[in-house]
């Protein structure tokens, strides 16, 4: 029984090296410097590249996540549905120029909407809930509408995936209604066949797609973060994440 037990194991680095080896040749195929880890939600499969515990990032718009969860807490929105008014200011983005609902300032990854709030919930409320929900470094800076962007915030592959099992598990210090609206705010993709909860990121050269996917009645957590040295690399963020779920056939083509 012991030696059956070693054997196992054995099995299983072999296979986890065999795919770590499969999503290195994806990330260098595109010519892309990143880390991604992947993790099956009973915790028994995890799959990573270039992951360092000690390296963080700046968050970018995957601050979204938790900070819908704090704009529902303090009552800041009421309701999903309810109008956010545009300030009438044209931004680059032209899906930002006009009047959003907290789901398309989600989808749309809307700073002014969410910097609205923030100068609201002000800094001393933000650390009470990155400290209540153990997230990242739990630092803002000096400027409470941008310490997600470009301030002292910073989360680790690892990190993201531990706030992201607290979501999942209904496991934060927050009421269950607003986790339930945050997923449904979450789901980005549903074709009968898979199912995906997440959030895009991006400031600067850090890039982020980070979420959980169920398929074939599994559910798997993902956080990939890449450099962005071009627009271009913006449509990698998910591509390769993808990508990778498809060599690991944990995902089928």
């Amino acid at each position: 029984m012991k030696y059956l037990g070693l054997v196992v194991l054995w099995a299983l680095s072999v296979n986890i090296y065999a795919g770590e080896s499969q999503i290195e040749s994806l990330y260098k195929a595109n010519n892309v410097y990143g880390s991604i880890l992947i993790e099956s939600a009973d915790g028994k499969q995890r799959y990573q590249y270039n992951v360092n515990n000690k390296e963080s990032f700046i968050p970018a718009s995957t601050f979204k996540i938790p900070n819908t969860l704090i704009i529902l807490e303090e009552g800041l929105v009421k309701d999903p549905t309810e109008v956010i008014a545009w300030d009438g200011i044209e931004r680059e983005y032209s899906p930002w120029n006009k009047d959003q609902t907290l789901k398309t300032a989600f989808q749309y990854s809307c700073v002014w909407c969410y910097q609205r709030y923030a100068k609201i919930v002000g800094d001393t409320k933000y650390h009470e809930y990155l400290r209540s929900f153990n997230y990242g470094n739990q630092l803002t800076g000096c400027e409470i509408t941008r310490f997600w962007l470009d301030g002292d915030l910073r989360v680790s592959v690892k990190d993201q995936i531990s706030f992201l099992r607290k979501v999942y598990d209904d496991t934060l210090p927050v009421k269950q209604q607003h986790i339930k609206t945050l997923k449904d705010i979450m789901l980005s993709e549903n074709d009968g066949k898979i199912k995906i909860w997440s959030k895009t990121g991006w400031s600067g050269k850090d890039g982020w797609y980070v979420g959980y996917l169920v398929y074939n009645e599994q559910t798997w957590f993902f956080a990939n973060h890449i450099e962005i040295n071009q627009r271009s690399d913006l449509a990698l963020r998910k591509k390769l994440t993808m990508d990778v779920f498809k060599a690991l056939k944990i995902v089928q083509q």
